[in-house]
């Protein structure tokens, strides 16, 4: 049997996760105008653990995540797809591509633009900005055993307070967000 790539993510320090989230989108953020060493990204990820958003650098690192988030909704709109909509669609519904490169092309541009989004949802939720919490919830409930799902989650757990280990964890969760961020 092949190892489970995936269990470690459920018992790694969320402060590591959130520092390899944050250094996925350095070079990205650096386009933005926020430019993070690893000490930042790392004392950044550790104060996001703690719900600790007094650093100077939070609200610009917020605006960028959702300009970044905002510019992969628009790519994600050019085949009129909202994020939830665009996880469910299969790149055969997807219009414009002739081609096998037009249609890697395009996969790859779809691809990213969820990724950015999930992961870009995930950091900001982390930072104190819930604004894309119900995109984590439809990622969650999509794709439950990817990197930046599975980050989500424990990120949302671990702000909400609920045991991720109980059996109706995903409704208890469903429900602190109808309460909490409605």
């Amino acid at each position: 049997m092949l190892p489970d790539r995936a269990a470690p993510l459920y018992t790694a320090p969320l402060d590591d996760l959130l520092t390899l989230l944050l250094r996925q989108f350095k070079r990205l953020l650096a386009e933005k105008g926020v430019e993070m060493d690893d000490a930042a990204i790392k004392t950044t990820a550790e104060a996001a653990c703690k719900q600790v958003f007094s650093g100077e650098h939070i609200p610009a690192l917020r605006e960028a995540l959702v300009a970044l988030v905002t510019e992969s909704e628009g790519v994600l709109a050019r085949w009129n797809l909202t994020f939830p909509q665009a996880l469910d669609t299969s790149m055969n519904a997807i219009p414009g591509w002739e081609s096998t490169s037009e249609f890697l092309e395009i996969a790859n541009e779809k691809a990213n633009a969820e990724l950015r989004i999930a992961a870009g949802g995930t950091l900001l939720v982390a930072l104190g900005d819930n604004r894309y919490v119900a995109y984590l919830l439809a990622a969650i409930d999509y794709a439950p055993d990817e990197v930046e799902t599975i980050i989500a989650k424990r990120v949302l757990l671990s702000i909400s307070g609920i045991n991720g280990d109980v059996a109706d964890w995903r409704t208890q969760l469903g429900e602190w967000v109808k309460h909490h961020h409605a």
